[in-house]
């Protein structure tokens, strides 16, 4: 056991058809970066600057975009590194950093979107006692909850898998993957654990997205009866709906592949599938709420007119 512990760095195979190209696509991928990191970063400044946006749906948008900056955060700079190196190597140590990063990050993400949910369905089927339920202290707790509850499972899980024996060493991805770690475990290590509680993990965010369709459900039977509801779902639940569907595709597709992909697919389609939590939702959700919430929306245009004038 103490002869396939001594090695502690992994080698990523994930780049490997790919480095022909690697100009190329360290260029588009540092200008996407930036440009993620410039939408979700102005986002939170203005949020944070403007109180009359001091509100719970403004407050758990800060959030989403403080996720996107951290869970992108914990990617891109490497891949950009890996892009510039020969050999796509990372320590143990790292290794496990970075899946902490990115599994809590897809986690928070669908955390605070349930707790957007909850949000909607308390101001449109609730409006009378919104601001009674719905207190700075009960958003505080909310938002505690989306993002500890996150990081109290993920962090259980990663101690799980350190009591590994590894007695292999190549990821076949573009990062870190946990479930591919407890696969590298030497043949006589007990990965039951690791099943269980991966199986667990996945449990309670599937009653996270039963959770979101039971408030769609009342939020859809309150707009059906009423005008003015269905005036602020259109305008505040459609943003919503959109980040979640991206946000549940994305996540979908990753999970089939990790459990059921094949090896036959062609190694860039795999990177793809990989990465496209870290592409479209940072991506996706400030575009949308940034143009469709019209508070935001005007405080953008007053600043660009501010600048231009």
């Amino acid at each position: 056991m103490d002869n396939v512990s001594v090695l502690r760095i992994f080698t990523l195979t994930g780049l490997n058809e790919t480095m022909d190209h690697r100009t190329a696509i360290f260029s588009l991928t540092l200008v996407y970066y930036c440009v993620v990191l410039f939408l979700n970063i102005s986002l939170i400044v203005i949020i944070v600057l403007n109180e009359n946006l001091h509100e719970p749906m403004y407050v758990l948008l800060c959030c989403v975009c403080i996720n996107a900056v951290y869970g992108t955060t914990g990617f891109y700079p490497k891949f950009l590194l890996d892009l510039l190196s020969f050999s796509q190597e990372i320590s143990y140590d790292w290794c496990l950093f970075q899946i902490f990063v990115l599994y809590s990050y897809a986690s928070c993400e669908l955390s605070i979107l349930a707790v957007m949910a909850y949000d909607r369905y308390l101001a449109i089927c609730q409006p009378l006692h919104y601001h009674t339920l719905m207190t700075r202290r009960r958003l505080s707790q909310l938002v505690s909850f989306s993002w500890l509850t996150p990081f109290c499972i993920v962090s259980i899980s990663i101690l799980l898998t350190t009591r590994l024996g590894l007695c292999r060493f190549t990821i076949k991805r573009l990062f870190c993957v946990n479930w591919m770690i407890v696969q590298l475990a030497c043949p006589n290590s007990n990965t039951l654990s690791n099943s269980i509680a991966s199986y667990a993990s996945i449990l309670i965010y599937v009653s996270h997205g039963f959770f979101i369709v039971w408030t769609y459900m009342h939020l859809i039977r309150t707009c059906a009866t009423s005008k003015d509801s269905r005036v602020k779902f259109m305008q505040t639940c459609v943003p919503h709906l959109i980040s979640l569907t991206t946000f549940l595709t994305v996540m979908f597709f990753d999970l089939m592949y990790i459990r059921f992909g094949s090896t036959e697919i062609p190694q860039s389609l795999q990177n793809f599938i990989a990465i496209e939590f870290l592409l479209f939702p940072p991506m996706i959700n400030p575009l949308i709420y940034g143009f469709k919430l019209t508070k935001i929306r005007n405080r953008i245009l007053s600043l660009i007119y501010v600048t231009t004038h």
